[in-house]
């Protein structure tokens, strides 16, 4: 493929239940070894407990606010100026930034231990919503 141009963006899938096309990808972001049943459970298992704990507004709404927390603004590239290399501040595209914030938000909670991957899910889209915990960089 040539340089002019770049791979053709596919359609989102919208999940079953929210209807949303961002909890589709949330859902292919925690799915491991194609068992998309198995992530869709514990999404929805997270949402749920979301729901029980956090009664004044909808899952949906303190997920999509969680993300917006955790995405990153800026990220630094490396430029190769005459021989030096320059840490160099960049925007980051809206499409990067959701994933990276998505990709963020399963890892930390991969890394919790004790509990069950939907509770460590739903303590960190909790503590991201609020603006704290290990998925909030600053």
């Amino acid at each position: 493929m040539g340089r002019k141009t770049g791979a053709k963006k596919r359609p989102l899938e919208v999940d079953v239940k929210y209807r949303n096309p961002l909890v589709a990808k949330f859902i292919n972001r925690v799915m491991l070894d194609g068992k998309k049943s198995k992530a869709q459970t514990i999404v929805y298992g997270a949402f749920d407990i979301i729901e029980q704990k956090i009664k004044e507004e909808p899952p949906l709404e303190i997920f999509k606010k969680a993300l917006k927390n955790v995405q990153p603004k800026l990220e630094i590239k490396a430029r190769r100026i005459g021989g030096a290399t320059y840490q160099i501040p960049v925007e980051v595209r809206p499409d990067r930034s959701i994933a990276l914030g998505m990709r963020w938000l399963v890892g930390y909670a991969r890394e919790r231990k004790g509990k069950a991957m939907e509770e460590k899910l739903a303590d960190e889209i909790m503590q991201a919503q609020k603006g704290e915990g290990a998925s909030v960089k600053k």
